[in-house]
């Protein structure tokens, strides 16, 4: 199921033997455009320490209560190494981070998490005494680099999206696959010039982005956006709306293709040049 990202916020997150408390972020990874860590606040727990937890981890997730149960203790996250949150997560700390709790590297492979597309199939963790000193893929660079392809949710929301022919407007949310935690889509407010709509573009649509300028340059201009298929907030996303837009756009549909692919010329839209 699709769901907003920011519906996701503040719900609780659960060890085995008890609460651990909140998210309040989310770290994605802009190579695969898919979430790789949600940023836990622990409150009294741990101090106000905030943690990182990986889809990887997640035992059950109870949407009516809001909460997410993971396969970790409490004893497991306190022990974890200290990563700074409101800093760049480098490829270093992220090996450690998986070093620590046994898991698979998610990156070197041709599948979205690993050799496949569901984190939950990395769950596998070795002991503490029979983990391995790496588990990168063959030919995968060391992980020791500070290569890091990791962006805070947060921050993005505030990144402006550029058309052929102007301003679009803001990134507002993202739209997340709950399986896979892949993020198909882009929230636009479009409130500076469209008052009160917003729209759905898919991020694999832009033709640049711009991390130091903080913009989303899209090859899309107003008037398509103004034509494309009405998205209502209110309304669950289904199969049957994302084929309409994919279709006004003249763009290759997601669920099919193996891996992102660059835009190509569609009815309302031109070629990207990276």
């Amino acid at each position: 199921m699709l769901r907003s990202l920011k519906d996701l916020e503040r719900y609780k997150v659960s060890a085995t033997d008890g609460p651990l408390g909140s998210v309040v972020n989310f770290l994605l990874d802009d190579e695969h455009w898919a979430i790789r860590y949600l940023v836990v606040d622990t409150g009294g727990f741990l101090g106000g320490r905030q943690v990182l937890v990986t889809p990887i981890s997640f035992r059950e997730i109870d949407w009516y209560r809001r909460r997410f149960h993971l396969a970790l203790t409490k004893d497991e996250v306190k022990n974890s190494p200290s990563i700074d949150t409101h800093k760049p997560v480098s490829r270093q700390h992220e090996a450690e981070y998986q070093d620590y709790y046994g898991y698979p590297y998610y990156w070197g492979y041709a599948g979205l998490w690993g050799a496949g597309t569901l984190p939950t199939a990395m769950a596998s963790r070795s002991s503490p005494a029979d983990r391995p000193l790496s588990k990168a893929a063959p030919g995968t660079a060391s992980p020791s680099t500070d290569d890091s392809h990791l962006r805070s949710v947060n921050e993005l929301r505030t990144y402006h999206i550029h058309g052929t022919d102007g301003s679009i407007g803001h990134v507002d949310d993202f739209i997340v696959d709950d399986v896979t935690w892949r993020l198909p889509y882009l929230v636009v407010d479009t409130s500076d010039w469209w008052l009160g709509q917003k729209v759905l573009v898919a991020p694999q649509w832009a033709s640049r982005v711009s991390w130091v300028e903080r913009n989303v340059y899209l090859d899309i201009s107003r008037h398509a956006i103004e034509e494309s298929p009405r998205w209502d907030p209110e309304t669950p996303i289904n199969r049957m709306y994302e084929e309409r837009l994919y279709d006004f756009y003249g763009r290759p549909v997601y669920w099919t293709s193996p891996a992102p692919q660059a835009p190509t010329r569609g009815k309302h839209g031109s070629p990207g040049h990276p």
